[in-house]
């Protein structure tokens, strides 16, 4: 798509009320159409028709505009260029690049997303005269030492191959193909709020692996699924997501700065260059885009920001790569859609939140998913959004909706975060909607047993979960000895295993393998107590052992060697036959 498809009309700004413009003048445009509004050519997007005079939102500042400004429409949609250039850059919500400051916060239209004064060296890969599809390969760019950039026939595009340009060096919108007369450049356009097309969509049974415990012993992602993060300040929600954008094992890493605080991000810009990918050694920010809409920049360019982010993410989902969308956080983005229909006079509904607000939320999430690509191969793209509940009320629309529509809910609990436990994953409030399915995939590596494993780690903690209340009225002495067993076990759990410190190197992630072998440890502890205590060894005896061995071992033991672990549940087991 280009993007300067449409008819160009003009017409005259009448009125001017915060982000919301009254345009006089033009007829036959359409709802989503995109205008440019006054000499800068400010951005702004169709909303609404009344009595012959079109509303639109705009997407930028707009101090300085007023009556009789020129406005001029080529009713298209709201449309960003797709091409190499894109890793390891920093854009805001309308993928305009943000490394000019203070010139990012000017409005206009002007500056390329992809750079026109930067070149990359194009590989063909096919002949002229032959016959090609939408997807098909056209040639290559080595856009970062991890990402191989594929320059793909766009959709809707299909016929016999013209000119292919020879192996060098062309800029974003050169042409280095004809296809059935149509010209393809390295970049191309797309509207962001349409969902790329796909050959099929495929069963979600592939695990992302994400080196966080919790997440991937209790609450397992599927490639191409989507899952929420609710949480309240202070509950260690953004260090949660920046570690899972670290350490999963994704292609291509699409961060979502949407309406955050500027000192956070601020963080996150300085932090993620210095961030080592660990498949390549050199910086994780060379397989990450970075989306970018701080609390002090318009606020309709936050709603925009997570439809531009996953229009990335499928782009390369198009490549045959795994994506994963991180969306910090979508409550910011619903309260820019509630503070502009307030302005437009819509009638609210549930806390002053546009009646769309779930069909939104719905239709962003619906858009993960793995496919079978246009061009045959298979790609994925998958939604982790965050969720800041005013109060840490869990009930408020944003959060009750999100947990309608996503497979797996990571709810972060204020306690565990004030008690120092991180990540502050509530085993209470959380599910997933995928670990059935993933229960296969671990089968075909290896690991037949990891559902057991899995399901006695959930009935442990969440019988403990039943006995705190009693433990408060009667104290954990008046308790049976097997109830004191099993509170043994879920501190073993929960202090051994699902506790996680981002700041140990050892620690910071954890392998399929060290996941194995704690769980395994702390079970074959707990079964040992368990066989004592039934041979009458008094619990009370058991209580004070130290058990501190077997809760550093998950700091001790590096992903790749859990030795520290084994070595860790034998001297705990020898303690325990001292005991008997």
């Amino acid at each position: 798509m280009s993007d300067a498809s449409g008819d160009r009309q003009e017409g005259a700004v009448v009125r001017v009320s915060g982000p919301l413009v009254e345009i006089a003048g033009l007829q036959g445009v359409s709802v989503g159409g995109v205008v440019e509004v006054g000499e800068r050519r400010a951005l702004g997007e169709i909303v609404a028709m009344e009595k012959g005079a079109a509303m639109a939102q705009m997407y930028e500042y707009t101090g300085g505009l007023g009556p009789g400004a020129k406005v001029r429409s080529e009713n298209r949609p709201l449309a960003v260029a797709l091409g190499p250039g894109l890793l390891g850059g920093i854009f805001d919500g309308l993928l305009r690049p943000l490394t000019e400051a203070p010139d990012f916060l000017a409005p206009g239209w002007g500056r390329p997303s992809l750079g026109k004064e930067r070149s990359w060296q194009f590989s063909p890969e096919i002949e002229a005269g032959r016959q090609v599809e939408a997807g098909t390969c056209i040639g290559t760019i080595q856009e970062t030492e991890a990402i191989t950039h594929r320059i793909l026939v766009p959709p809707g595009m299909g016929g016999k191959a013209g000119d292919v340009a020879k192996a060098g060096k062309y800029g974003a919108e050169d042409v280095v193909a004809t296809v059935g007369g149509d010209d393809v450049t390295l970049s191309q356009w797309w509207p962001v709020r349409r969902p790329r097309p796909v050959r099929a969509r495929l069963r979600a049974d592939d695990a992302l692996r994400t080196g966080q415990r919790v997440v991937d012993l209790l609450y397992p992602l599927a490639r191409g699924s989507n899952a929420a993060v609710p949480g309240g300040f202070g509950t260690g929600k953004t260090i949660l997501l920046q570690q899972i954008a670290k350490w999963c094992d994704a292609d291509v890493i699409v961060y979502v700065g949407c309406g955050e605080r500027g000192n956070e991000m601020a963080d996150l810009l300085e932090d993620f260059p210095r961030l080592e990918d660990p498949r390549t050694g050199r910086s994780l920010l060379e397989r990450t885009v970075i989306i970018v809409n701080t609390s002090n920049m318009p606020i309709m360019a936050r709603e925009s920001s997570i439809y531009t982010g996953i229009t990335v993410a499928e782009y390369y989902r198009d490549m045959g790569y795994g994506t994963v969308v991180i969306a910090d956080s979508t409550s910011r983005w619903a309260q820019a859609l509630r503070e502009f229909t307030t302005r437009k006079g819509e009638l609210p509904a549930e806390e002053g939140y546009p009646a769309g607000l779930a069909s939104a939320l719905a239709d962003f999430y619906e858009r993960a998913g793995r496919v079978t690509t246009l061009g045959g191969g298979e790609g994925s793209a998958t939604i982790i959004g965050a969720v800041s509940p005013p109060g840490g009320d869990k009930t408020e629309p944003v959060t009750s909706h999100s947990q309608r529509f996503v497979r797996c809910f990571w709810s972060l609990d204020p306690e565990l975060a004030g008690a120092r436990h991180y990540p502050a994953v509530s085993w209470k409030q959380s599910f997933s909607q995928d670990a059935e399915a993933l229960a296969g995939w671990h089968t075909d590596q290896g690991d037949p047993e990891w559902p057991k494993r899995r399901a006695r780690l959930m009935h442990l903690l969440g019988e403990a979960d039943q006995l705190q209340s009693m433990v408060q009225l009667v104290g954990r002495q008046a308790l049976p000895d097997d109830e004191r067993v099993t509170l043994i076990g879920a501190r073993l759990i929960r202090e051994g295993i699902l506790q996680q410190n981002a700041l140990n190197d050892n620690d910071a992630y954890s392998s399929t393998g060290k996941n194995k072998a704690l769980v395994e440890a702390v079970l074959a502890v707990y079964d040992r107590i368990r066989e004592l205590v039934d041979q009458g060894v008094p619990v009370s005896m058991i209580e004070e052992l130290d058990f501190s061995p077997m809760l550093r071992a998950r700091e001790e033991a590096s992903p790749d060697d859990p030795s520290p672990i084994e070595e860790a549940r034998d001297a705990i087991l020898g303690q325990l036959e001292k005991a008997g």
